[in-house]
């Protein structure tokens, strides 16, 4: 993802310099797996769990601990897709945590970073990994700065939200116990799909990205990432998601300083005053961190916001198995579903 970010800028650099040609290749360059990559990912995953496209009314419900590699398509789109399944008993219905992956990572790729499905089968969850395609975006990005997919009903929100959908279906999933979480473009992703669709997740988590805020374009995208958002939008916000925000504050990714914005969304959409409360701790790992919680008079937990100190752009407690994790730090995935599992959507 910090190969992303240099590629980004200099292709910024050649735009600004009336030179598009060169500033496209030289994204392409950075983004783009060489085919002999490209070739042996691809027949890993064909010979290891075999590609298949069917909806939920033609599969039966996956058995306990298997981890379906299919393709959805929908209205407004297609994405690929892993779907895990606990082992244990398969008759109850289950929680279900939609994860979206960084830029430069595949599902099966986040999915062994951030250690998740283990965690599943202790917890008894099942866990959704959409796949961003290279059709849709070079480095596997999810298109989060563009207003084409900021939006309920359009775009990536839309398709993501439907992929939920059938996923609950397929895994008999409790429809009032359905999350969203992500890292950098994907958690920027997951702060606006959830928003855009309270009514099917019940709570969010961001680990090293940006708030829901005034970005529009890939230059504003660029500067937000860097620290610099300028003036936010005013007046009041509809209600937040109570969400979960993880954080290095050595990232040079994505800026620390975006962690605040989750606050200050969550300030400009509560009537009230917030309580807070702040705690410091050391992983196992050897990281200090601080937690600090966020709550309302009725003492709900609407905001949990971690600083990992000497963190960079890194899952936090993740497994060196995947990309862009950092087992030294705080149980990220942990954390997050102590933190979804808390709360469902009341009837």
């Amino acid at each position: 993802m910090a190969d992303l970010f240099g590629a980004m800028i200099k292709a910024g650099k050649l735009v600004k310099k009336r030179r598009p040609l060169s500033a496209a290749l030289a994204l392409q360059k950075a983004l783009v797996p060489s085919p002999a990559r490209t070739s042996a990912k691809r027949s890993k995953t064909a010979s290891s769990s075999g590609r298949v496209r069917a909806s939920s009314k033609t599969l039966p419900r996956p058995a306990p601990g298997t981890f379906l590699d299919e393709e959805f398509n929908c209205r407004q789109g297609a994405l690929s897709y892993r779907f895990y399944t606990p082992r244990g008993s398969a008759r109850r219905r289950m929680p279900l945590i939609v994860m979206l992956h960084g830029c430069s990572q595949t599902a099966t790729d986040f999915a062994a970073g951030t250690d998740m499905n283990r965690l599943a089968d202790e917890l008894g969850v099942l866990i959704l990994y959409p796949q961003q395609s290279t059709a849709a975006n070079f480095g596997r990005c999810w298109n989060w700065h563009d207003p084409a997919n900021q939006e309920r009903g359009r775009g990536e929100p839309a398709i993501i939200a439907a992929l939920t959908r059938h996923a609950i279906a397929l895994g008999r999933a409790n429809p009032a116990r359905v999350y969203i979480a992500g890292i950098s473009a994907g958690g920027a992703a997951a702060a606006i799909i959830g928003a855009a669709y309270p009514d099917l997740y019940v709570a969010v988590g961001v680990h090293s990205g940006v708030p829901r805020g005034n970005v529009r374009s890939l230059s504003g995208a660029i500067a937000a990432m860097r620290g610099r958002n300028g003036p936010g939008p005013t007046g009041k916000l509809p209600r937040q998601l109570p969400t979960i925000v993880f954080h290095g504050d050595n990232d040079r990714v994505v800026h620390p300083s975006n962690a605040t914005g989750f606050l200050t969304n969550l300030e400009r959409s509560t009537a009230g005053p917030l309580l807070s409360r702040t705690q410091s701790g050391l992983s196992q790992g050897g990281r200090h961190y601080t937690r600090r919680i966020y709550r309302n008079p009725a003492g709900e937990t609407l905001l949990e916001d971690w600083t990992i100190h000497g963190g960079g752009h890194r899952w936090s407690g993740g497994s060196a198995a995947g990309s862009h994790a950092d087992p030294a730090g705080p149980d990220a995935s942990r954390e997050m579903l102590r933190f979804f599992l808390s709360r469902k959507r009341s009837k």
